[in-house]
């Protein structure tokens, strides 16, 4: 199959992956051109020309009539995977319950741990499928989805085996993490080494070379613990990912800095130091303001970060608990108000950055080559996707070259 989009408003992002500092800004727009897909791939890209047609016909031919034709949205950080509710907790938390005194309480975490491990892989799945179906009609065909609310390894590898039956029927990609240090268990008095040694094991066995995810947090895993989890998982060819200072920094960022870690994730609490850091090492930021509106906490300064030189992604961190939501045009929208971000930079942040945290180097891209995942907004203007609070930007989405939805 061959498709021509012609006649669009392009966001190419050609160029650096990832992009850094003011580099997040340049879009690589071509005000009117013509695409060409062949197949699942991108095979030219050129200026429109009224009189010249300098890519020839294809099978399906769409007139963009000057809309913004983008990569499509790749959302990093996600825990889509869960059963049971938390709205009872958020009840709480609008009468004054903080996020560590629900934790601490039973609540949180353990919460929808108690449900996920309550509910059968299938029902997992079918969950799952619902959610990434909603996701795409935004415009996200990419999604990194966790593991973490199974806690033990026979829950843990439910999970990720609930994750891989969703991803066989989704029509894009799914990239599984293991986020089997997401919270302490306090009914396991040995949890932490199990964790380390058992659980870790087994999904070397199962799902080898999956990235391995810690929650480094007071009344979660101590910079210790994350340590020596990411070391065995490194010497097990695991790359390694965290979730570090969001509420308090316990000198997680250095150390996954000087260990290359893919991502640091959250980073509302950060020093200037911290943020050096970042900025110096090969390790992206992921910044989550979907969480910070719903929990009412402080928002990531990506401003400063990426002033600072640091490459910086954007997710919505879709959970149960503090970040009840699929949209990841809504997420940009907030970290835009919350976070510092021009749109431009958020258009990086959820494009050509989020596909470099999850080591896919063949989208994030309108440029020949690049798979052709795409997505075809309604407006002319870019910026659109990052006005609207709440509705869908989105005209049209291509996976592989299909074309999913209009």
């Amino acid at each position: 199959m061959t498709t021509l989009i012609r006649n669009a408003r392009v966001l190419t992002l050609a160029g650096a992956r990832p992009r850094r500092g003011g580099a997040m800004r340049d879009l690589g727009v071509m005000d009117r051109a013509d695409v060409l897909v062949e197949g699942d791939s991108i095979s030219a890209v050129a200026p429109s020309d009224p009189g010249i047609r300098l890519l020839r016909s294809a099978e399906v031919e769409i007139d963009a009539k000057g809309r913004v034709l983008m990569p499509a949205l790749v959302d990093c950080h996600t825990h889509a995977c869960w059963a049971g509710s938390r709205i009872d907790e958020w009840e709480q938390k609008l009468a004054g319950a903080t996020y560590l005194e629900i934790l601490r309480s039973g609540g949180g975490i353990m919460s929808t741990v108690r449900a996920t491990r309550a509910a059968s892989e299938e029902e997992l799945a079918a969950s799952l499928s619902a959610r990434l179906s909603r996701m795409h009609a935004f415009g996200t065909t990419t999604i990194e989805v966790k593991s973490g609310y199974g806690l033990s390894t026979e829950h843990e590898l439910k999970m990720l085996r609930a994750i891989g039956r969703a991803a066989a029927s989704f029509p894009g990609t799914i990239v599984p993490t293991a986020l089997i240090a997401h919270a302490i268990d306090p009914d396991q008095s040995d949890f932490v080494e199990r964790t380390i040694h058992e659980t870790l094991d087994a999904v070397h066995a199962e799902f080898p070379g999956t990235a391995i995810d810690a929650y480094c947090e007071k009344g979660a895993w101590s910079l210790e613990d994350c340590s020596r989890l990411f070391d065995r998982a490194r010497s097990l060819g695991h790359p390694v990912r965290v979730h570090t200072n969001q509420f308090n920094g316990l000198g997680m960022v250095e150390h996954a800095a000087a260990i290359g870690a893919l991502s640091c994730d959250h980073l509302e609490a950060m020093t200037d130091a911290e943020t050096r850091a970042l900025a110096a090492s090969p390790s992206i930021g992921v910044v989550l303001p979907a969480a910070c509106l719903h929990l009412g906490s402080p928002f990531a300064k990506a401003r400063s970060m990426i002033d600072a030189g640091a490459a910086i992604a954007l997710a919505t961190n879709c959970n149960p608990g503090s970040a009840p939501t699929e949209s990841l045009p809504l997420a940009m929208a907030v970290g835009v108000r919350g976070c510092g971000l021009t749109p431009a930079e958020a258009i990086v942040a959820a494009t050509l950055n989020a596909a470099c945290v999850l080591g896919l180097a063949d989208r994030g891209q309108v440029a020949p080559g690049q798979r052709a995942d795409l997505v075809l907004l309604d407006d002319t203007d870019e910026r659109a996707i990052v006005y609207e609070l709440g509705g869908s930007p989105v005209s049209r989405v291509f996976v592989g070259g299909r074309l999913l939805a209009r």
